[in-house]
């Protein structure tokens, strides 16, 4: 319908903003996009898959949004390898088994999950320190064994279950390790791409989905062709102020954005 047309076109834009400023990669704002458009438009037989469905299709819109993120970050130079490598590998095998358990779980269970997850993100960022500030001219740590490792199979797990990428378990982690706010939303970039890889090839070959015309498992290629249009741009539009926003200002945007968008999950469940 050309209404939901210009309506994920329009959030696609916003998600290209997102994916460049916050690493999000877009999975915050497709997710109850996507299933806001599914429920609204549902055929007959598919509403009860629509929670699966923008989980899947959000991963999809992610695969592509954070490897041209990571591409332009890489570009400015922005990409800290240290921080990329070898944690991205474990947060693949974490994002495996995550969308592979997320098909086993029903919608409404899905939603649940991901409010709870945006709430307990929120709460964290706001007062545990470390997020919202950092002190000047702090020299960056390293990532311990056990963060690369069980630490990135639990940020793949919960991330690719949920559709939202890494990012907002990676940059809390790497800001906390004392990189400046746009140096860790750029690092976030790189490290969606194993979620969002993993998470839309499980969820394409999801037995559990029902077969319906036009989709591929679980993922919506029109939508995330819709999604996409509108992304893609807007990424080479938002890079050009990567790296000016200031650092407070940048840090407090980031919690906004999650507040508005578990307000409007919270509206949907």
């Amino acid at each position: 319908m050309p209404t939901s047309f210009l309506v994920l076109l329009f959030f696609g834009c916003l998600t290209g903003v997102t994916t460049v400023l916050f690493g999000f990669g877009g999975g915050f704002v497709t997710v109850p996009v996507v299933y806001g458009v599914l429920t609204a438009t549902a055929r007959p037989g598919t509403g009860a898959d629509a929670m699966h469905v923008a989980v899947a299709t959000s991963a999809a819109v992610m695969v592509v949004n954070a490897v041209a993120a990571a591409l332009v970050q890489w570009r400015a130079g922005r990409l800290l390898r240290a921080y990329v490598w070898p944690l991205a590998g474990f947060i693949a095998v974490g994002a495996a088994a995550g969308s592979f358990a997320a098909t086993l779980i029903g919608g409404t269970a899905l939603r649940l999950l991901f409010a709870a997850y945006l709430l307990v993100t929120i709460t964290d960022s706001l007062f545990r320190k470390g997020f919202l500030t950092t002190a000047p001219r702090r020299v960056p740590k390293p990532l311990g064994r056990s963060t690369v490792t069980a630490g990135g199979f639990g940020i793949g797990l919960v991330a690719a279950g949920l559709g939202v990428g890494g990012s907002v378990m990676t940059v809390p982690l790497l800001r906390r390790r004392g990189l400046p706010m746009a140096d860790a939303t750029a690092t976030a970039n790189p490290l969606s791409v194993p979620v969002a890889l993993a998470a839309t090839l499980v969820y394409a070959l999801a037995p559990t989905a029902s077969a319906v015309t036009g989709r591929l498992g679980y993922v919506d290629p029109a939508a995330c062709a819709a999604l996409l249009l509108g992304s893609l741009p807007t990424i080479a539009v938002a890079r050009r102020v990567t790296g000016r926003v200031p650092d407070r200002v940048h840090s407090a945007a980031y919690v906004g954005l999650l507040v508005v968008v578990l307000l409007v999950v919270a509206v949907g469940v």
